[in-house]
């Protein structure tokens, strides 16, 4: 038994069984790659799920942490935090729509924060019949209770019924579905730019703009979860930038932080006006050692990391295209750096499997989808580097059983 399988054994021994873990424990990172206990090396192309947005150890984010360890390194709510007002500031300079920020600690919690302030919105103008959330089939949106509800998936919801009251799902990407489901009820449209998690799903040109319109004409709050695509992972600050739209709500975490936990709600003036004193709070959301880190996140990406991340996502884009040739790529979908790998003739996990024990960490989603999310810091040769191992998974997983060799 090697260390991997020791930790592993140790793990079902103490933790609750509800994540399927590859059988490889971590234990140290630097830029684009980890290393398990046992020395090997990989190219960590799932970035802690679009996490690690500077890598591993990123030389910035390491600085602006141990620094503020020195100084100081949680308060509550109850004072001012010079740190998380200083990171107010530098988001809402990047976020043209928004005028109010709050932090949390998770997408998750951003979510939520959203969900109730959109029901609250309404209440608070004498309104309480507008309560309902409309969202897509196939999103997802948190584990709470309530972002489950939302959540456009039953495998996440099963067994935690009663769900939360007052929430349809629409298909994603249907525009009349969505005219039909908005009417004098809806307090919000909530949606992701791209659904990462039901394997990177990109909606049809214009369907950004369309729900912008629509959510504006039934006088419902269009609230956008970037908490997967924001902060540089699609090639522009954020997603929805692309349709030239302006949303209310934004929900923003993971790369926000880099792998430190925190989450970021950004409001315009007139809804997030509603989040008066006692209405909602967190007790370490906003604290100095997550905010600094963030801060040095968004100077890199100021510092010319967005364009070179943007530029190094074309030539991925370009050598993924080619894997085609292979007979088990149907075709790569996405935007940025967080793209899917669509296959045929063979399974995810298997490829995922091959790709494993090559070097090399990628994310199946379902049966025939790999979902990619380097650090935005990855170079064109390390790119070059992943994509030869994975052309040597693709070409080394065994067929689907009954599938037609390629």
């Amino acid at each position: 038994m090697d260390r991997n399988q020791a930790w592993a054994a140790r793990a079902a021994e103490a933790l609750t069984p509800n994540y399927r873990q590859h059988p490889v424990a971590l234990v140290r990172g630097e830029g684009v790659r980890v290393w398990d206990v046992e020395g090997r090396a990989y190219l960590d192309f799932l970035g802690g799920v679009a996490v690690s947005a500077l890598g591993h150890c990123h030389p910035a984010a390491v600085e602006a942490l141990t620094r503020q360890a020195r100084t100081l390194w949680h308060v509550s709510n109850h004072y001012f935090i010079p740190r998380q007002i200083e990171l107010a500031e530098a988001l809402l300079a990047v976020t043209p729509f928004a005028r109010r920020a709050f932090f949390c600690n998770s997408g998750a919690e951003a979510n939520e924060v959203m969900l109730k302030l959109a029901r609250k919105f309404f209440a608070d103008q004498g309104h309480p019949e507008r309560h309902e959330i409309v969202s897509a089939t196939g999103s997802f949106h948190g584990r709470t209770l309530f972002t489950v509800t939302v959540g456009g998936q039953e495998k996440y919801q099963h067994g935690f019924e009663p769900l939360v009251p007052g929430v349809r799902h629409v298909p994603f990407g249907d525009v009349a579905a969505l005219e039909a489901a908005l009417d004098h009820r809806t307090a919000a449209f909530v949606v992701e730019p791209i659904q990462g998690e039901a394997g990177v799903v990109v909606p049809p040109a214009g369907y950004l703009r369309a729900a912008r319109e629509l959510t504006r004409r039934a006088g419902a709050l269009l609230c956008l979860d970037e908490v997967q695509t924001g902060v540089g992972r699609t090639g522009r600050m954020w997603a929805h930038q692309g349709e030239g739209i302006a949303p209310d709500l934004l929900a923003s975490a993971k790369g926000l932080g880099a792998g430190f936990p925190i989450g970021a709600l950004l409001a315009t003036e007139e809804v997030g006006a509603h989040l008066t004193p006692g209405s909602h709070g967190t007790t370490f959301g906003g604290n100095p050692l997550a905010c600094a880190v963030a801060l040095a996140v968004l100077a890199e990406l100021r510092g010319g990391l967005l364009e070179r991340a943007h530029q190094v996502a074309g030539h991925l884009l370009a050598r993924l295209e080619a894997l085609r040739s292979t007979g088990r790529v149907v075709r790569i979908r996405g935007q940025g750096l967080l793209l899917a790998v669509v296959l045929q003739g063979c399974e995810a996990a298997a490829v995922a499997d091959a790709a494993r024990e090559r070097g090399l960490l990628v994310n199946p989603i379902g049966g025939d989808v790999l979902r990619l999310a380097p650090p935005l810091t990855l170079a064109p040769a390390e790119a070059d580097e992943a994509v030869a191992l994975l052309e040597a998974a693709l070409l080394a997983a065994p067929a689907r059983q009954g599938a037609t060799p390629a």
